[in-house]
């Protein structure tokens, strides 16, 4: 899968399951509370009839005569009673302060029932009962909304990736097609090109031929579809190919390749300014180098405006490649590293170039930075540690 479908892939994945999830959290926020009042309710109702037992109780006592009246009690719960003033009178419940505002109420994972008495049996007006709230069903509660949460998540992130897939398939299939595009094109490519310089190189070596101008012009298309076929040919084989890492004359190599772009310079009457440190030594395999600095430059002079300044840098710590060009909107610098994607569609071109020092630069672990000021010049540095 390519960048660009995964970042498609993830974006509609994320959008998904973050919208999904989030649904659902409200739905099971809004069941897990519901039964748990639905749960604690059931437990006051269990105070609200321990009071009209004890009411009871103290109806039956309220007739009876002896020296010592039995308190009603409950060894499941505490209790006690008040008289009319709110005086404590007795219990098996702590004298504290009661919230006599409040029927029910809660206080320290405690559940409170205030029942008031009319007639006052044994001049008891009020009875406050109370227990400690039942942690299990709401535990249990608990436990069954995270299973469920769970479960959804599973089922929902499974659904995702398979929806996804299917929004991405039109772009995989668009994508796979033009990838098969090129490659039949990079085969039909290679022999034309290869026969075309070779005798350039013949005629330009061994013959003092009339009409130079247009022959330079020949050189330029061929190096320019020469380069092409190579980025092409690099995307194709890039998973597959052996690389042999050592120890790269970073300040050679680039001499060699703006040698190579020489023509093409001249051709647009560029003002090269070249800073190159001898003997920059970098660990790269040759061809990865090559095709970084080959898109560099080849974007440096595309993109640049006639008789503008191509400045190249090179030092111990970055590659510094500079233009008085089109420029980037500044939109469009975090996505011009995706693969086709072009900052000026007239200038042609298949948009791999970026993508393809990107690529170089994630696999060694460098940093890949771009100033650009639309309309007016762009810098991109290559950095790397030493």
């Amino acid at each position: 899968m390519l960048q660009s479908e995964q970042r498609s892939f993830l974006r509609f994945l994320s959008i998904y399951l973050g919208s999904t999830f989030l649904l659902f959290f409200l739905a099971l926020s809004i069941f897990y509370f519901f039964q748990k009042h639905q749960i604690i309710d059931r437990q006051y109702n269990q105070l609200s009839m321990e009071g009209d037992r004890i009411e009871h109780e103290l109806q039956k006592l309220h007739g009876q005569f002896g020296d010592r009246l039995p308190y009603p009690s409950n060894p499941l719960f505490r209790s006690a009673i008040y008289d009319l003033d709110r005086h404590y009178i007795f219990g098996s419940l702590p004298k504290g302060a009661v919230q006599w505002d409040q029927e029910y109420y809660g206080h320290h994972e405690k559940l409170f029932f205030v029942k008031s008495i009319y007639p006052y049996y044994l001049g008891v007006a009020y009875v406050v009962v109370s227990k400690s709230l039942d942690q299990a069903p709401l535990r249990e509660l608990l436990q069954l909304s995270l299973f469920f949460l769970l479960g959804a998540g599973v089922i929902f992130s499974l659904l995702g990736i398979f929806l996804g897939r299917l929004f991405i398939a039109p772009m995989k299939e668009s994508m796979d097609r033009m990838n098969m595009f090129i490659e039949d094109t990079t085969h039909e490519l290679n022999t034309p090109i290869s026969t075309i310089l070779t005798n350039i190189e013949l005629l330009d070596t061994f013959y003092d031929c009339e009409g130079k101008q247009e022959m330079r012009r020949i050189e330029i298309a061929s190096k320019t579809l020469s380069r092409l076929y190579e980025d092409l040919t690099y995307l194709k084989l890039n998973h597959n190919y052996h690389r042999t890492i050592r120890d790269l004359n970073m300040a050679q190599l680039l001499q060699e390749r703006i040698e190579y772009f020489n023509t093409l310079i001249e051709a647009k009457k560029l003002h090269l300014r070249v800073n190159i440190q001898p003997n920059i030594r970098l660990k790269i395999d040759r061809n990865d180098a090559i095709r970084m600095i080959d898109n560099l430059l080849s974007n440096a002079i595309k993109y640049n405006q006639k008789e503008g300044e191509l400045r190249i840098a090179l030092d111990n710590h970055s590659l510094c490649v500079y233009n008085q060009g089109i420029g980037i909107k500044p939109e469009e610098i975090a996505f011009i590293q995706n693969r086709f994607k072009r900052a000026n569609a007239s200038e042609g071109g298949f948009g791999i170039g970026l993508d393809i020092v990107g690529q170089v630069v994630e696999r060694y672990g460098f940093q890949f930075e771009i100033d650009s000021n639309y309309q007016t010049n762009t810098e991109v540095i290559i950095r790397w540690k030493k």
